[in-house]
């Protein structure tokens, strides 16, 4: 989403080098394009984490890019926010999140297509436009998201297990609008917080509260 601050710090990338290091074989062995998807509660550091498993990739030489829900929502920032505070029922991935175009441009890309064509969110002017972005030399999809455990077309999920709590201080840096310390956006991560409690079920990849990465099949 255009507009939105990332700030990668050293945890991310320490969680990141551990995985990546754990599936440089699986990437490599794939003949197609390999996705990798990083799902967790807002604010939990999903952009960010998926920055450094770009980052990460790169010194292995591995080209990526990454793709973020927040660009796939059906209407730009403020508009959603206004449309969830008007319909008590406008939250989740089946109401809000054109997860289906997101799932379309991983199945194209896996598919060996040269560029996608995804939509653009502009945070600062709340509007939506399209973009085309180009594969080529691209080896790894990254999706990053609220609801990107539920994708269909990925090699690789990883969850970050962070709850509203654990995510406060990283809101508050983000400073994205005034969420931090509304009632109803508050209300808004409880809701969100019960409807992806079993996604973690889903993952390969858990990272913890304090960013210790545990492997999902142990």
């Amino acid at each position: 989403m255009k507009g939105d601050v990332i700030l990668v710090e050293e945890h991310h990338r320490t969680a990141a080098n551990k995985i990546v290091t754990e599936i440089l074989d699986l990437i490599k062995a794939k003949a197609a394009r390999f996705t990798i998807a990083i799902a967790g509660e807002s604010g939990s550091g999903k952009s960010e984490t998926g920055k450094a498993v770009q980052d990460a990739l790169l010194m292995h030489g591995i080209r990526s890019i990454l793709l973020g829900q927040d660009d796939y929502f059906i209407l730009p920032p403020k508009s959603n926010d206004a449309k969830r505070r008007d319909d008590q029922d406008w939250l989740g991935p089946h109401m809000e999140v054109r997860l289906d175009v997101l799932d379309r441009n991983l199945r194209d890309a896996i598919r060996g297509r040269s560029s996608i064509l995804k939509p653009l969110i502009d945070y600062g002017k709340n509007t939506i436009t399209e973009e085309r972005v180009s594969l080529e030399d691209i080896q790894v999809v990254i999706a990053e998201g609220t609801y990107t455990s539920l994708l269909k077309n990925m090699d690789i999920r990883i969850f970050i297990d962070r709850n509203r709590l654990d995510t406060l201080e990283h809101r508050t840096k983000r400073n994205r609008g005034k969420e931090v310390g509304d009632p109803f956006i508050e209300n808004v991560l409880k809701m969100e917080h019960k409807i992806i409690a079993g996604h973690k079920q889903l993952a390969d990849f858990i990272i913890t509260k304090d960013y210790r990465v545990i492997f999902n099949n142990e």
